[in-house]
């Protein structure tokens, strides 16, 4: 199972870039991407203590040296996918700054607030936020593949409760939704996907 845990930080990400002869105009609008979701997410970090940039970093190093994605509003949708949904940041504030296209991916990808407290009411907004992804636009799609692959890609790094609830999770909704991306980019994710499923197979 390929892992995408290289783009540590920005330095990294763009010298890999450099590498593959990006156009420096793409590379600079993916840059001002990293500086806005460092000063939105600020102090943020993983559930495991890193820093919140390297997952935002990790879903475009999937979309880049994975599933081949060199558009850099998709790119740049990937570092900001978290900025609506976990700070205070608002999908006209990422429109105002990277223009429609990206702000559009980035409103689809975002989990609404639960309508009511409690986990139940939690559990049924993420279900409905799930089945609706069935319904963006590819682009979209492959951000919240690229978004779920750093997530799960160490997944045995959580606790065994988490593990086996997003496993079934991970496998119900968000597995199939390669296949509406279609072409040689969901055949990736799809095949990714079958190697995750085989890793993690024990939590099935």
């Amino acid at each position: 199972m390929q892992l995408f845990t290289e783009w540590r930080t920005w330095e990294r990400a763009r010298a890999d870039l450099e590498a593959r002869a990006f156009p420096p105009a793409d590379t600079a609008v993916l840059e001002r991407a990293v500086e806005a979701a460092r000063r939105w997410h600020g102090p943020q970090r993983r559930p495991t203590g890193a820093p919140y940039l390297e997952h935002l970093l990790e879903a475009a190093e999937v979309l880049v040296r994975g599933a081949g994605v060199t558009d850099p509003e998709t790119l740049a949708a990937a570092v900001l996918h978290d900025v609506v949904e976990d700070t205070d940041a608002t999908v006209n504030d990422v429109e105002a700054e990277f223009g429609p296209v990206v702000a559009e991916l980035v409103d689809w990808v975002t989990k609404p607030p639960a309508g009511g407290p409690g986990r139940q009411a939690r559990r049924a907004a993420k279900t409905a936020y799930l089945r609706r992804l069935r319904e963006a636009p590819p682009e979209a799609i492959t951000v919240k593949l690229a978004d779920r692959v750093s997530n799960v890609q160490t997944l045995d790094r959580m606790p065994p409760d988490f593990q086996r609830r997003y496993f079934t999770e991970t496998v119900t909704y968000i597995v199939p939704l390669a296949e509406q991306v279609g072409g040689e980019r969901g055949r990736w994710f799809a095949g990714w996907y079958a190697d995750w499923r085989r890793r993690f197979a024990h939590l099935g």
